[in-house]
């Protein structure tokens, strides 16, 4: 919509200054000729919108000019205090900084928007990790998203899977991401990605580094877990459900007679897919590969020698 349009112009000119008719095109994916007519339409609507010409040129509103927020949708008010999570704001030290921006955004609401925006916040609410995975501490939090904010080298000691397990690092830290209750930062060189509440020392250096340039976080992390899940589920298994039973990623091969599934699933490990398979009971038969066919069946030997006679517990 054009009004829509005009206002996401004011915008842009509010936020990054001057732009060229040709950047705003872009941005706003329509043509040149429809930015001009639109610019246009802001003047004769008296915005202060002023073009310079020359190379150094373009758009932009007279010194000092602020709109206030009376372009937002029903929808769009409601977003913005959907998206306002106090929890992780809190942990990256922005708690008090949020609820401030939230109400002053909130102030410049029309009524029937802020009515919006009051149903939303009152009836949503977003809870990031898991019952069974609360969120990691991370006490050096603070100090890295402020190294991220001002582009500062971090001297850390970092805590690792494999020997050996505490190592130094130097990190240029591009940014955090806060995944199921855990934050992540996304460092180079690299880049590669370190989890911050395995951070066990932490110095904030004066040295700077320069941010890559193009580099996108979300980009970046999209691809990192995609690689993730590929890297997790190297290996195939070939079982047998119980009517009924399903198992995430499975992909149906047969049903017999009886009902059962015969299906392929990804496993990350033998000893992995053991324990995932052993909590299902009797539901589920492991057919392929051999080697966890075997070990399934060596554990479950041991147990049944183990709990075969309950008067005699192991040790007495």
């Amino acid at each position: 919509m054009k009004s829509s349009r005009l206002v996401s112009i004011l915008l842009l000119l509010q936020i990054r200054g001057r732009m060229t008719a040709a950047q705003l095109a872009e941005e706003l994916e329509v043509s040149v000729r429809t930015v001009y007519r639109d610019v246009e339409a802001l003047g004769a609507a008296g915005v202060p919108v002023y073009g310079d010409a020359g190379h150094a040129g373009g758009y932009r509103l007279l010194d000092g000019y602020r709109t206030r927020l009376t372009g937002l949708t029903a929808g769009e008010a409601e977003v913005l205090f959907l998206a306002g999570v106090p929890g992780p704001a809190a942990e990256l030290g922005l708690g008090p900084v949020l609820a401030a921006a939230q109400l002053k955004v909130r102030a410049a609401l029309p009524a029937e928007l802020r009515a919006h925006a009051d149903r939303i916040s009152g009836r949503f609410h977003l809870d990031a990790p898991g019952w069974y995975a609360a969120g990691d501490e991370a006490p050096y939090l603070p100090e890295v998203a402020e190294a991220v904010w001002k582009s500062r080298v971090l001297d850390v000691v970092y805590r690792r899977w494999r020997e050996p397990t505490d190592v130094r690092r130097r990190l240029e830290p591009y940014g955090l991401v806060l995944k199921a209750g855990r934050w992540y930062v996304v460092a180079g060189p690299g880049p590669r990605t370190y989890r911050v509440d395995q951070i066990l020392q932490l110095a904030v250096s004066e040295e700077e580094f320069d941010r890559p340039e193009g580099f996108d976080l979300g980009a970046y992390w999209t691809v990192h877990q995609r690689d993730f899940h590929d890297r997790l589920h190297r290996g195939e298994a070939v079982v047998r459900l119980a009517p009924g039973v399903r198992l995430p990623r499975a992909v149906v091969c047969a049903t017999d007679e009886k009902g059962r599934t015969v299906a392929r699933v990804p496993i990350e490990s033998v000893e992995h897919a053991q324990g995932v398979f052993l909590r299902l009971g009797t539901d589920v038969e492991v057919l392929e590969p051999p080697e966890l066919r075997a070990h399934m069946a060596r554990t479950i030997a041991e147990l049944a020698e183990r709990y075969g006679n309950p008067a005699s517990p192991s040790g007495h």
